[in-house]
């Protein structure tokens, strides 16, 4: 039996539509993983961009900051070295004072004596000026007493004289009359102030009141009108000047335009008193007060309560001594004087 070779069978044929369809597929799946591929790599590209741009912007933002805060840095490194310099300027001057203290300690050590009896002697020479140019013995006294502190804390046997010279002085001025100048000068003040509110004379009554004449009212009606018009006149003419008795005995025509001057002619007047007060200069204080109360009786409503007060105070005020004989301390002044003297000598 002949041997004859055997074929493989031949695979059965794929129909052309088939291949066609797959074909399709796969190149749309292709295309599908394309697109995916891209749209992904195109989300990553912008997340990297926006991160990117996100880190440009702090990096720039912290550069401004870094630039702010250098800026900010150089300014108070600036400040710093003024400050330096000013502190050094001052611990210059303040060493510079230490030395001068150091100097002036120095020298009050060598001449503790001669710095206390400067010192009283300024002491001495202020009270004798203060009674001699103003007559103020309550300044007078504290600088007297505190000279004699001064001499107290000294204790030295040298300064006992002129210790007692001082303390008689002071009880001489401490039992001495003394005037409240700056009692009267407050209350001079307080009356100026009340000038304004005080009233002036009463002014004069309407001259016409709204009403007709008794003239026209008792004028008939049946006159001719140039009669009538003659008595109309005749009534207003009659009604221009009005006679009253005051009471006083003359009476001041003051425009109401001058109540102005009027006030400040009175304040004046009590200016001045407070100026001859503190210079204890009697009479002129007198001459001033009787011419502000001429002037406020002559100008001003009398009948008004605060008038009348105002008069008082000026009554009460007028009769307050003002120049009283004051104390006597050249004994003092003489001792340190002579004090003085005999220490320059004794240097020499």
């Amino acid at each position: 039996m002949s041997e004859h070779p055997i074929t493989p069978a031949a695979p059965p044929s794929v129909p052309r539509k088939h291949l066609i369809t797959a074909s399709r597929l796969l190149a749309a799946l292709a295309l599908a993983t394309a697109l995916g591929v891209w749209l992904y790599t195109t989300r990553e590209i912008h997340a990297l961009e926006a991160e990117l741009a996100r880190k440009l912007s702090a990096i720039e933002t912290r550069s401004n900051e870094s630039r702010v805060l250098a800026s900010q840095a150089q300014e108070s490194m600036r400040e710093l070295l003024v400050k330096i310099g000013v502190l050094e300027q001052k611990l210059q001057e303040s060493r510079d004072q230490q030395l001068a203290l150091e100097t002036l300690y120095q020298e009050l050590a060598r001449g503790r004596d001669e710095a206390t009896l400067a010192e009283i002697e300024q002491l001495v020479y202020f009270a004798s000026q203060q009674l001699q140019l103003s007559g103020n013995v309550k300044a007078a006294l504290i600088a007297l007493q505190n000279a004699e502190s001064h001499l107290s804390r000294s204790d030295k046997p040298q300064f006992h004289r002129l210790r007692q010279v001082i303390a008689r002085d002071v009880e001489r001025l401490r039992t001495s009359p003394s005037v409240d100048v700056a009692g009267l000068s407050l209350r001079l003040s307080e009356l100026t102030d009340t000038v304004d509110e005080l009233p002036l004379f009463p002014a004069q009554p309407a001259l016409a009141s709204g009403k007709p004449s008794a003239t026209a009212a008792s004028s008939p009606s049946g006159l001719a009108w140039w009669k009538r018009f003659a008595a109309e006149v005749w009534s207003d003419l009659t009604q221009l000047v009005r006679i009253q008795d005051t009471g006083r005995a003359e009476l001041p025509l003051l425009p109401p335009e001058q109540a102005y001057y009027a006030r400040e002619n009175l304040k004046l007047r009590l200016l001045m008193a407070r100026l001859a007060l503190a210079q204890h200069d009697e009479a002129s204080y007198r001459r001033d007060l009787k011419a502000a109360q001429t002037w406020l009786a002559r100008y001003f409503d009398t009948d008004d309560k605060r008038v009348k007060a105002a008069a008082g105070l000026l009554r009460q005020l007028a009769e307050s001594p003002v120049r009283v004989d004051l104390p006597d301390i050249s004994a003092s002044v003489a001792a340190v004087r002579d004090f003085r003297l005999a220490a320059e000598r004794g240097t020499r």
